[in-house]
């Protein structure tokens, strides 16, 4: 990882944690309204389902098929969650999945972490935040990714990431000013703080901690060679991706939930498009696979 990439990493933990801070200081003067409430439920569920739904069960697992330009429409949306290019990040995922949990894996909070109380606390930091200073973004997209490497509308997206980060703040901003009637503080900046930063800090860490949460607390029933977990407290604002231990036990599988109360957003909406006509070829788990994979003693599925 060179200099450049690893301050860029840095500003973008950085920053959002400043915005927050900000955000928490402005709130205790009501420093929030509907409007940015709206925003950010808007841009929150736009960027964090471009990646759930976009750069993970759809570019990474191929979990079902859709049209060019909603394929390409939840690339440039993942893109604004500032998480990586999304080739980058398609790279990383894949690398995790042949790796899991053992060395080579960009972010398990186990291999090479030693062990004790120690050993625990650094794998965690390494899972969750540490990483994105180390192994980000460093998976060969030729092996990892070649799909998406071959694709140049995919390659002109990862290109254009800088860009596409700058039109996540840029959007809440101008959305804000135009719904206030050109008020620049109430407006504009008080959605960029909230719909902007604030989201985007959000949106980090709740991804992030399907990396270090779900990979060491959390409950298990399938029989699989990882650390994989299932937490039922980060399932909505995951929008369905801390059934984790679902999704390594059937990787391809479009829905992460798979009993009936287990809230799978992402999955929701790709039901959702099924229906619609904007996509096909859906993978989905059926009772009989499920049942064959469970740990011996498992109450069946």
């Amino acid at each position: 990882m060179t200099r450049l990439e690893r301050n860029v990493n840095i500003a973008a933990v950085v920053i959002p944690f400043l915005g927050v801070i900000a955000a928490a200081a402005l709130l205790w003067n009501h420093f929030l309204g509907p409007r940015d409430v709206a925003i950010f439920a808007v841009m929150y569920i736009l960027t964090a389902g471009g990646v759930t739904v976009g750069f993970h069960r759809l570019l990474t697992h191929r979990a079902f098929q859709t049209h060019p330009w909603l394929r390409y429409t939840l690339a440039v949306l993942g893109s604004m969650s500032l998480q990586g290019a999304v080739i980058d990040w398609v790279a990383d995922h894949r690398k995790h999945h042949t790796f899991t949990d053992e060395e080579g894996d960009p972010h398990s909070p186990h291999a090479g972490r030693g062990a004790g109380l120690r050993g625990a606390l650094a794998g965690l930091w390494h899972a969750h935040v540490g990483w994105l200073f180390e192994t980000h973004g460093q998976a060969s997209s030729k092996r990892f990714a070649p799909d998406l490497v071959e694709d140049p509308i995919m390659r002109r997206i990862n290109k254009g990431f800088p860009l596409l980060a700058l039109l996540s703040l840029a959007l809440p901003f101008l959305l804000g000013f135009a719904l206030s009637g050109g008020s620049l503080v109430g407006g504009g900046l008080s959605a960029l703080l909230w719909a902007g930063l604030v989201r985007i800090f959000l949106v980090h860490h709740i991804t992030w901690s399907i990396n270090s949460i779900c990979h060491f607390f959390g409950s298990r029933r399938f029989d699989t060679d990882d650390e994989s977990t299932n937490v039922f407290w980060l399932a909505l604002p995951s929008l369905g991706e801390a059934w984790h231990h679902n999704h390594h036990a059937f990787p391809q599988s479009a829905f992460h939930g798979l009993r009936w109360y287990e809230l799978d957003p992402s999955g929701w909406l790709i039901l959702g498009l099924e229906r619609a006509g904007l996509a096909w070829d859906v993978v989905k788990v059926s009772t009989e696979s499920a049942e064959a994979k469970l740990k011996r003693g498992t109450v069946s599925v």
